[in-house]
């Protein structure tokens, strides 16, 4: 079980004046210290563990958050960091002496410049809002979690999302050019720009994916790209993981790089067609989605190289879409994954662990005999082009037995990630759900490192506290 810190108690007998406090800097609104009003943000999407914080704030500005961070660091306040909620590591878990800063007012594009092919955003706009904002005009943003109809940039920065087509894409961070940013002092930063590359250091790449240890983001700079002219998708079923897996390793070894390479198993296959009705093949223990885009003729030529290489694999059954709708159709099912899953099993814990694609025959065998060791039922699906992990563990969290055996499989295949050259995250982030897990890839001394940044940009180490290090003790 996850082990949350006891409050301080100095902090949490100036509850009253810290929340008068906070009161005087934002408008009526902004604050909230109900019991009740608070119990939306007590969890995030690991929905397991819960704790109210002391109160939240929702600034509409960075001039706002700043008042809020210099106001609550001179009296020693812990701070969390909040978007949409939907991390799924606990990387938005409150603390009871903790101020949530939920960013979600902050939702405005402030600039587009297509010449130069950038936006600038503030931290609470959705990821699909950016795509949504550009459009019109023929451009979209790339990465493309699961959740990013709600997730937002902010979010998306402190975790370094990636997403099915960040294969050709990348991920966050090679789609970013800039941020605004809070220090826990309350001095406002700006780091990169409009411009490719910043000189000097890389604080850019320090600060993607450092899960709000080190600064709250209120503005991000993205690259906007012209969309393609035009993609579609295909269906390639299996008899097995394992075939499905060497499939995969196939097509990323060929040299070939599809825009999006996806994998599901049986259970994943049957709860998304129960779903969503997207016409998956039943009888298939493994199915890959695969998609390219391109002219008409790059798509022909590439969707012909792949149905060879998957056709050296034995598939059940290939289908290529003919139409925007059928490929819409095809990617309703994966889209909708997390939330189909839920349907057949009261709880879950999604795993984000990532492996080199040439050992995902070996790995998705073992999960395979986990599953039956454990007894515990688990659905595969994951962004297999490039090994980035996500076992659905289904588990009933009202059984305390059924939890803890959830507990440590998901543990298990972290550890297993990791004997095969792999690591521990790839998109979800550390958060406290793998937190205790950091010493299996890193040793004490490259741990020693990581948590002296953490104290330079946060002394006090009052920002997302008890996330990301393991706790002493």
């Amino acid at each position: 079980m996850i082990r949350l810190p006891d409050p301080k108690p100095e902090v949490l007998a100036q509850r009253d004046a810290i929340i008068a406090g906070l009161r005087a800097l934002l408008p009526e609104d902004a604050v909230i210290a109900d019991p009740v009003e608070l119990k939306p943000y007590e969890t995030d999407g690991l929905s397991a563990y819960r704790q109210p914080p002391l109160a939240v704030v929702l600034p509409r500005s960075t001039e706002e958050v700043a008042a809020v961070l210099r106001f609550l660091h001179a009296r020693g306040v812990r701070v969390v960091p909040r978007g949409a909620g939907t991390s799924l590591s606990g990387g938005a878990l409150p603390l009871a002496d903790a101020v949530v800063v939920g960013l979600m007012r902050m939702n405005r594009i402030l600039s587009i410049d297509y010449a130069d092919r950038f936006a600038v955003v503030e931290a609470g706009v959705t990821n699909l809002g950016i795509t949504g904002a550009v459009a019109g005009r023929g451009f979209f943003y790339a990465p493309d979690p699961s959740s990013q109809l709600a997730c937002m940039i902010g979010g998306n920065v402190n975790m370094n999302s990636g997403g099915a087509h960040c294969l050709k894409y990348g991920v966050t961070a090679n789609n970013l050019l800039g941020l605004r940013l809070v220090t826990i002092e309350g001095e406002i930063v700006d780091v990169g720009g409009a411009h490719l590359d910043a000189a000097g250091y890389d604080w850019l790449g320090l600060l993607t994916g450092s899960e709000g240890q080190l600064a709250v983001i209120t503005e991000v700079t993205v690259r906007i790209l012209r969309g393609p002219e035009g993609a579609r998708a295909m269906l390639a079923a299996f008899r097995s993981n394992e075939v499905a897996g060497a499939c995969v390793d196939a097509i990323i070894g060929s040299g070939i790089i599809p825009v999006a390479l996806e994998f599901m198993d049986r259970p994943a296959i049957h709860a998304c067609e129960a779903f969503a009705h997207a016409g998956y093949p039943l009888d298939a223990e493994a199915m890959l989605i695969i998609e390219v885009e391109g002219s008409p003729a790059e798509q022909d030529d590439l969707l012909g190289r792949i149905r060879a290489i998957c056709e050296r694999h034995d598939p059940i059954s290939l289908k290529v879409s003919q139409s925007a709708a059928e490929s819409a159709a095809i990617w309703k099912g994966r889209k909708g994954a997390f939330g189909a899953v839920g349907r057949i099993s009261p709880d879950y814990l999604c795993m984000d662990g990532t492996i080199p694609t040439s050992r995902l025959p070996e790995v998705l065998g073992r999960i395979g005999a986990m599953s039956a060791e454990y007894g515990l039922l688990v659905a595969n699906i994951f962004h297999a082009g490039d090994g980035n992990l996500h076992p659905l563990i289904m588990f009933d969290a009202n059984d305390p037995e059924s939890f803890r055996k959830a507990e440590h499989f998901g543990a298990d295949i972290l550890r297993l990630c990791v004997e095969v050259d792999g690591c521990l995250t790839g998109e979800h982030g550390v958060g406290v759900e793998k937190r205790d897990l950091m010493g299996t890839q890193f040793t004490v001394t490259e741990l020693d490192q990581q948590r002296r940044i953490k104290s330079a940009f946060d002394p006090g180490w009052l920002l997302n506290p008890h996330k990301v290090f393991p706790l002493a003790g």
